[in-house]
């Protein structure tokens, strides 16, 4: 059977569907990197070394909060499908789930970031300035970190329930927060880099709240249970294990490849800072279609509609690679203009105009592999996912580690860093294609 359906076909009107879901929540995720970008902009002006210290703890931070992705992807899926089957009590009773699960793993991992903030930058080797502001800005963010989990787990049960609307609202009114926030505390009030994470963790801290509110009232109007449910948790925890071994996989690469980039000079680690926070912008972007990907094939799956389920698979890789053109072609024209937003430093700015470059080029390539990937979470395919990503990681580590051990550093060494992730981005989307024209991952039902 050919799983690609022909050009124009549009079974039971998918494109609205696809629009519908993935708009707000293109929106949103737009807003989400805008957290570290306007961070980045705000905390530039204090000087390289706060900007190359925030490189280092956004690396951490963000693995720190990432590596739970599972409590948004996982439970998108679980609530999707139990709601195809029209259980919208059980959808509800597993998202409450999540959310008494993201709360246990969001204190744990605040606990271990605040207390091993030193020893955890000091792995990146970066200079001592950079690493002192690093400390700084990490051991405030820690406090963010329950609620950032609580933000995926609330956000993934309403895209579950095919709502992308309202996590699109509160993220907007978040991002605004933190922006106000941080300037007035980072230059008006002179926390310095202090200021930007205290912006970011009450801004979180709203977002939160607002979240969990709108999944209560809709698990209360359903007669969904609120309490602590020890064997629901539990379910849900052992659900997202092979979903935390892909995530652990991805973010390796990530922090792999700031290692390198901290060896390649000062203003080359801060431009990189700069540069992955412009590619995450960017995926997050076409991972709104991955985020309408999950809804859609979870639902489809539970109500047994297989067809729909392949029809809107190949229609969401034609746009990601179509919308992954419009952004090479956006951050090309753009590339020697962006950098002056974030440093007044000359080889900070060259470096990082050099870098998207190579970021631009990579884009249609990352529009397949968010797309494949939102496909295969939504259908719960998390255990291929785990073993897939952890070989692709093997293949990206002797790229890696073939720059370090050459030495070569300066913007040369920047660009090759960023060919290599390309090529690792390239291998990932090759194997994802391979997986989604068979059939193994389309199982059907309530439960996978």
């Amino acid at each position: 059977m050919d799983p690609s359906p022909a050009p124009g076909a549009d079974p039971r009107g998918l494109r609205g569907e696809v629009l519908r879901l993935a708009v707000p929540a293109f929106l949103a995720l737009v807003a989400e990197p805008l957290f570290l970008l306007a961070d980045s902009a705000i905390v530039g002006y204090l000087g390289t070394s706060s900007l190359a210290g925030l490189g280092v703890a956004s690396g951490v931070l963000l693995t720190a909060v990432n590596i739970f992705v599972f409590l948004a992807y996982g439970t998108t899926a679980v609530v999707a499908r139990r709601l195809g089957a029209g259980d919208e009590r059980g959808a509800l009773t597993a998202g409450v789930d999540g959310l008494w699960l993201s709360l246990v793993l969001g204190v744990l991992a605040a606990l271990v970031v605040w207390v091993w903030a030193e020893p955890l930058v000091a792995i990146f080797g970066a200079t001592p300035d950079a690493t002192a502001e690093a400390v700084t800005y990490l051991r405030v963010s820690a406090l963010g970190i329950p609620p950032m989990l609580l933000v995926l787990a609330a956000t993934g049960v309403l895209r579950g329930l095919q709502d992308t609307r309202t996590p699109l609202i509160v993220a907007v009114a978040g991002f605004t927060t933190n922006a106000a926030l941080s300037l007035l505390l980072v230059h008006g009030v002179g926390w310095g880099i202090a200021g930007a994470a205290w912006g970011t963790v009450v801004a979180q801290t709203g977002m939160a709240v607002a979240l969990v509110v709108v999944v209560i009232r809709g698990a209360s109007r359903f007669g969904a249970s609120l309490g602590f449910a020890t064997a629901g948790v539990l379910r849900s925890a052992l659900d997202g294990i092979p979903l935390l071994v892909r995530t652990l996989s991805l973010r390796a690469v990530l922090l792999i490849t700031t290692w390198v980039a901290a060896g390649l000079g000062e203003p080359e680690l801060a431009a990189h800072q700069v540069a992955i926070t412009v590619w995450s912008a960017l995926t997050f972007a076409l991972d709104a279609l991955a985020i309408a990907a999950q809804a859609l094939t979870g639902k489809s799956l539970g109500a047994g509609e297989v067809e729909d389920t392949h029809a809107v698979t190949w229609l969401m890789v034609r746009w990601g690679v179509w919308f992954g053109l419009v952004l090479t072609a956006l951050i090309l024209l753009l590339h020697r203009i962006i950098p002056l937003g974030f440093s007044s430093d000359p080889e900070v700015r060259a470096a990082l105009a050099a870098a998207l470059v190579v970021v631009a080029v990579v884009q249609p390539v990352s529009g397949v592999a968010f797309v494949l990937d939102g496909v295969l979470i939504g259908a719960g395919d998390a255990r291929w996912l785990a073993v897939a990503q952890t070989v692709f990681l093997v293949v990206y580590l002797p790229m890696a580690l073939a720059l370090k051990a050459v030495g070569v550093v300066g913007v040369t060494g920047l660009v090759w860093l960023w060919v290599a992730f390309g090529a690792f981005m390239a291998v990932r989307a090759a194997g994802l294609v391979w997986r989604a024209r068979g059939d193994a991952w389309l199982i059907t039902g309530a439960t996978r």
